[in-house]
């Protein structure tokens, strides 16, 4: 049975220096970004195409999708299969190229560097990548290839496993 669910986001440009968009540099990309219920997010674009570094950016908060969208659905798949996660990070990378007055990101790679408990069973803490890879939504939905480098760590001084 298919649920559909709806998400609100309300955004608000900030820039308008005085002039509005007049000229390519007389405005600022700063924006708000509003989620009903939810603290506030100060965005920018990129600085690459003069946005302020101090606040999020699309591209960003993309690549922030994704990774977090691997990690809960990890934590679910990891539990089903009985795996202890009692750590998760990810140094998550995405790759955009630009063309003309575009662009588009051709990759992202998730690299989560999980630790399980000793009575885990590492092959299934690593098998749990590969069935949350494909139960998330955000990397459901998009058009390039979104590659998971995982490393899982035995507590307790146990090898790594690559």
């Amino acid at each position: 049975m298919n649920h559909q669910h709806r998400y609100r986001v309300d955004v608000e440009w900030t820039g308008n220096l005085g002039t509005g968009t007049d000229g390519y540099r007389n405005y600022s990309r700063d924006h708000v970004i509003r989620i009903a219920g939810k603290a506030e997010l100060a965005g920018s674009s990129d600085p690459t195409f003069r946005g302020d570094a101090t606040r999020h950016n699309p591209e960003d908060m993309l690549v922030t999708a994704l990774s977090t969208c691997h990690m809960l659905s990890y934590l679910h798949m990891a539990t089903v299969a009985g795996v202890v996660v009692t750590a998760y990070t990810d140094a998550a990378e995405g790759t955009m190229v630009t063309e003309g007055d575009g662009g588009r990101f051709v990759e992202v790679v998730l690299r989560p560097l999980v630790t399980i408990s000793a009575a885990s069973d590492p092959a299934k803490a690593e098998a749990a990548h590969e069935a949350a890879h494909h139960a998330c939504f955000i990397a459901n939905s998009v058009n390039f290839p979104v590659r998971c480098e995982p490393r899982i760590v035995v507590e307790q001084g146990m090898a790594n496993r690559e």
